[in-house]
This record gives C-alpha cells, sequence and structure tokens, in this order.
C-alpha cells in the first residue's frame, strides 16, 4: 500500500517553514513575551541545525505574520510581537478577490456573528473593560464632527466587545472584518445625522452590558448591525457589490 506521502496526498513542508515553527514552539515553552529578545542568529543556527540562509526565510516568514520584528544593530535581532489582525485582514481580502466575493459576503460574516459575540460579552466582561467601552462612547460623543476620529473610537468599541467575549479568536475575526469595512477605504460615508445614529446605538449597547443582560446585548447589537446594513443598501448598494482589491489594502 502507498504511503500518503507517496500518492501525492502530502507534500513535505518547506525546511524554512519547519524551522519557524520550531522557533514558535520554543518562544511558547520558554514563556516569552512581546517585546523580548528571541536567541541570537548564532545560537539558532547552531541550536536548530540549519543554514543562514533558511534561518532567514524562517524569521522572514515569522516577521510578515507580524510575529516578530527584525530589529537592527549589533544589540538586535528578532524581537516577539504582539501581533494585531491587519495580517488576518490582509489574507482574507486577498482570498475574498481570488473568489469574486463581494463587500457583501463581510457584513453577513459580521451580521451573524456580534450579536452572539455581545451575548458572550454581557456574560464574562470584566469592569475594566465596561470601563474601556465607556470612554469610546464618550471619545465619539466628543467628536461628532470628526468622522476620522469618530471611526477609529467606534471601530475601539466593536474590538472590546469581541475581546471581551472571552475567546481570542472572535478578536481577531472581528478586528480584522472592521479593519476592511472601514467605510472611507471602500466609499461609504457617514454624515452627521448617521454619526448620531450610531453613538444612540453604542450607548443602548453598553448600557446592557454594563447590566450583564446577554439577551439585551444581542439584540440591541443585531439592531444596530441590521440598521448599518439598511443603510449601506439604500445609500450605496454598488459598494456591497464591489470586490475589495488586495492592493487597496494599506
Amino acid at each position: 500500500m502507498r504511503s500518503a506521502s507517496m500518492n501525492g496526498a502530502t507534500r513535505p513542508q518547506k525546511a524554512a517553514m519547519l524551522v519557524a515553527q520550531r522557533i514558535m514552539r520554543d518562544v511558547i515553552a520558554s514563556r516569552l513575551r512581546p517585546g523580548n529578545l528571541l536567541l541570537p542568529e548564532r545560537t539558532m543556527l547552531e541550536k536548530y541545525q540549519t543554514g543562514r540562509g533558511t534561518l532567514r526565510e524562517a524569521l522572514r516568514l515569522l516577521e510578515f505574520q507580524g510575529v516578530i520584528a527584525l530589529k537592527p544593530g549589533p544589540r538586535g535581532g528578532p524581537v516577539l510581537q504582539d501581533p494585531d489582525a491587519s495580517h488576518l485582514a490582509s489574507t482574507l481580502v486577498l482570498l475574498m478577490q481570488l473568489k469574486d466575493a463581494p463587500f457583501r459576503s463581510i457584513v453577513e460574516v459580521r451580521t451573524a456573528m456580534e450579536p452572539m459575540i455581545s451575548r458572550l460579552a454581557a456574560e464574562r466582561m470584566d469592569d475594566e473593560s465596561l470601563a474601556d467601552l465607556g470612554g469610546t462612547i464618550e471619545q465619539m460623543r466628543e467628536n461628532l464632527d470628526d468622522q476620522m476620529t469618530f471611526l477609529e473610537a467606534n471601530k475601539r468599541f466593536h474590538d472590546i466587545i469581541a475581546w471581551s467575549s472571552g475567546n481570542p479568536l472572535f478578536g481577531y475575526i472581528v478586528d480584522s472584518l472592521l479593519g476592511i469595512m472601514d467605510g472611507t477605504v471602500i466609499g461609504i460615508d457617514y454624515p452627521a445625522p448617521r454619526r448620531v445614529a450610531i453613538l444612540k446605538a453604542h450607548d443602548e449597547i453598553y448600557q446592557a452590558l454594563l447590566a450583564h443582560d446577554a439577551a439585551a446585548s444581542e439584540d440591541r447589537m443585531r439592531e444596530h448591525i441590521q440598521a448599518y446594513v439598511t443603510y449601506a443598501e439604500r445609500k450605496f448598494p454598488e459598494v456591497l457589490d464591489q470586490v475589495i482589491r488586495w492592493d487597496r489594502m494599506g
């Protein structure tokens, strides 16, 4: 009987990927924190028994994923990072473009996920996160006439809820979707009346979360997301049907 590797069902991984995986296993085992330096290149070469070219390719793979930054200088080297969701957002947009998936696809995923996430957050959110959430509402209220600052606070509001769900995967997914859904990038504008409506919706969601009312938190978030969909379909239907191009991700 032919093995999986012989019949082509699996392919050997590139040496650089294998080294990158070993590096990350050691990072986790050593309990390194963001900002910590990894081993110097000479030590890695000996530890992983690999060539300089393969090691540097492995480090570039980790750098591309946002896991490390390569600090120059004699006291430099690979530094562990706390990756954000921008790399995931870029990958999602590239995959969607290859499938000709329109912006509407992202809206549908967000519509399905965020109400459930809000329910979980109501059950698990701590006082510190609630205080941070209230801060985003105040920032939005104070910057109703500044769309960029307002939208930054809007994104932060949804990020805090997603990360407060207790599930980091929800945090990364929502963070990446919101990065893609930035209206200033895809052509959706938010005039003053719409910003006022968003602020009101956020305050209602916040009050439900503050009361740790899971059902109300889910309902208010569903209404908020649906209002976004209704607004986009009425004012910017062409945007919902267009494919976001990877080369427009900044």
